[in-house]
């Protein structure tokens, strides 16, 4: 909230996911977790859908909300693209999204799901 503090602190980071050269974990663990468990981080910031994931690897953990003048977001759309190679399965998916079966699976999983009837 400083000038100057996002570029302190991305100078500062160890970039340990996102790009060619990070360490990967075996493919049934959760990347962020992996690195606390093997001590190469303290800590994560990270969205909170994958917060919960970690956690639920690492019990020990422990996710911390930022306050809001911290915090971010993602804002997800969803496209159908007319040139598909199998629209009636897209457009399946698509219908599943927007369904409320597909709503609460988004929900369950932490993202927002507008479109679900609580009964």
């Amino acid at each position: 909230m400083q000038p100057g503090s996002r570029e302190w602190l991305e100078a500062k980071a160890a970039k340990l996911t996102g790009g060619p050269a990070a360490p990967q974990p075996a493919p049934d663990r959760n990347v962020y977790a992996w690195h606390v468990a093997e001590n190469r981080a303290d800590l994560f910031l990270a969205y909170c859908t994958t917060a919960k994931a970690s956690k639920s690897e690492l019990p020990e953990g422990r996710v911390v909300e930022l306050p809001r003048e911290l915090a971010v977001g993602a804002e997800y759309g969803l496209t159908l693209l007319e040139s598909s190679s199998a629209p009636r399965a897209a457009a399946a998916l698509a219908s599943y999204i927007l369904s409320n079966d597909g709503q609460q699976v988004l929900h369950k999983h932490g993202f927002n799901a507008p479109l679900l009837r609580r009964e």
